[in-house]
């Protein structure tokens, strides 16, 4: 008789998805910081950089909610974040022909569409896991952070020793690791039975109007913050500093995001959720503020990326912890999914885009000042959010 497989949540399927979220951040801490000074050094235009990095967005549009459906009707979460890892390794191979900027935006779309997906993925399954205990979620989480920090702290070092020549290798090597860590993961399937149901339909929750401006909140604040995503690197190399200092300072924001996902479980207790979301908007504008009109000082950018503990790290957990108590069960993956596509999708892709236009137009400046207003925005959907859901 075969032996019973580890309970879920067991000590051996949380350091899984430990490592999975070690190695999938890790990943994303060299690629994001420093894929727009890899296409600068190939010599693009700064509006055509934001075109490339915008496909990771228009990605996001599309690509999560797909694969959380198909999650959702399989069950099968952890053989799909395997497959989507071995293609995304695979197309990672054509960054190393130079082939100009179409054939770099077609590398990307299909690396990028398989990534996007994992996120969604990984967190569906991990508030499964975790069954709302957000302290466990937060002791999870922050190995993605420790991932993230390690990466970005060492590609900078890296690549102001040795130029940017090496970034096609070390996205094939993140990759190649983020692959074995799907390979790692315990083979955890939701019962036949309860896929036998009839489709529950996701319509009657977003039209419930805390949810509806929840997502309007979501899409807004996300939207800001790819003034950061996009173009910070881009944005404190026009100020002179070199890549050491810019992935110091990256890295001090990760460090600030792994304070705040070590201490959350004490932490999300003392507010509601609607008000933490309404904390973290407020946070989020003074952040880009000071980004706005400090640049030139560095112990500003340290209180502006300090605060990545609230305008991020905050603000995803009560995200994640939101959209799972509007959508429970056989809905879950399909909610985790329009939280990537309405915030790092659409909010993604126009906040890469029209940040583009203004950067090139008017200066970085602008462009912060303009994201300022838009985590105004964010801020004020929050408050009505919690005005109509109630502070629950």
């Amino acid at each position: 008789m075969a032996s019973a497989p580890p309970a879920a949540g067991g000590r051996g399927h949380l350091l899984a998805f430990a490592a999975l979220s070690a190695s999938y951040f890790a990943h994303i801490g060299f690629f994001n910081p420093y894929l727009p000074l890899w296409l600068k050094d190939l010599g693009l235009p700064i509006f055509v950089i934001s075109l490339l990095t915008s496909v990771q967005s228009v990605t996001r549009v599309f690509a999560p909610y797909a694969w959380g459906a198909l999650s959702d009707h399989t069950g099968e979460r952890v053989k799909l974040l395997r497959f989507s890892a071995a293609v995304a390794l695979v197309s990672s191979f054509g960054l190393w022909w130079n082939g100009g900027p179409w054939w770099l935006m077609l590398v990307l779309l299909v690396m990028f569409t398989h990534t996007s997906s994992m996120m969604s993925l990984t967190e569906a399954a991990m508030a499964h896991l975790v069954a709302g205990d957000w302290g466990r979620y937060g002791r999870i989480r922050l190995w993605g952070s420790a991932g993230f920090l390690v990466t970005v702290f060492f590609a900078g070092e890296w690549f102001e020793r040795f130029g940017m020549r090496h970034f096609p290798a070390w996205a094939g090597g993140t990759l190649a690791i983020v692959l074995i860590a799907t390979l790692r993961l315990p083979d955890v399937r939701e019962p036949v039975s309860q896929h036998a149901q009839a489709r529950e339909p996701v319509g009657p929750v977003l039209r419930n109007p805390a949810v509806r401006w929840f997502f309007v909140s979501l899409f807004f604040h996300v939207m800001a913050h790819f003034a950061v995503y996009g173009f910070l690197s881009l944005y404190l190399d026009s100020l002179g500093y070199g890549k050491g200092t810019i992935g110091l300072l990256w890295a001090l924001s990760v460090v600030a995001e792994i304070v705040w996902f070590f201490l959350q479980g004490r932490l999300l207790g003392l507010l509601s959720m609607p008000r933490w979301l309404l904390l973290c908007g407020f946070a989020a504008v003074l952040r880009m503020g000071i980004t706005a009109g400090c640049g030139q000082w560095v112990w500003a950018l340290v209180v502006a990326q300090a605060l990545h503990a609230l305008s991020f790290a905050a603000h995803h957990t009560t995200c994640i912890a939101m959209v799972s108590r509007h959508f429970p069960g056989r809905l879950r993956g399909r909610g985790q999914a329009l939280f990537t596509v309405i915030g790092y999708g659409f909010g993604g892709v126009l906040g890469v885009l029209v940040g583009g236009a203004i950067a090139q137009r008017f200066g970085y400046v602008a462009m912060f000042s303009v994201a300022t207003a838009v985590a105004a925005v964010a801020s004020g959907c929050a408050w009505r959010a919690q005005r109509v859901g109630g502070a629950v």
